[in-house]
């Protein structure tokens, strides 16, 4: 990949590995030896996610003795948050929806519950 080449946002949460990875960032500071014990895949594919991270200003390593330590960024999510803002109210319309079924629905079920309970005269 050339050196310009940046991966976005979208791009880097698009790996399962690299959501785990932000996860694990998010509750604490860690070096690569650490993240890489929480999967089943080398070290070196670790780094190769890490990188994809970083290249997405989603997290940074700094230099403490003779390890890297990595730390979440979690700011440049905030591009993907405002994306799923926007689809939200398709999400909340729908859930409107369903909830005004399922009530109309237990209403008539109610009603023809009542029906059933009265003696025929």
């Amino acid at each position: 990949m050339p050196e310009t080449a940046r991966h976005d946002v979208f791009q880097a949460i698009a790996d399962p590995t690299r959501r785990k990875l932000l996860q694990l960032l998010s509750e604490k500071e860690m070096p690569i030896g650490a993240l890489a014990a929480h999967f089943p895949i080398s070290r070196t594919a670790v780094a190769k996610h890490l990188a994809i991270l970083s290249d997405a200003s989603l997290i940074s390593g700094k230099k403490t003795g003779r390890e890297k330590i990595y730390v979440l960024h979690p700011e440049p999510l905030r591009e993907v948050k405002e994306w799923l803002d926007y689809y939200e109210r398709f999400w909340d319309n729908k859930l409107s929806m369903l909830k005004h079924l399922v009530e109309s629905g237990e209403e008539q079920s109610l009603k023809e519950t009542e029906t059933r309970k009265k003696p025929n005269h």
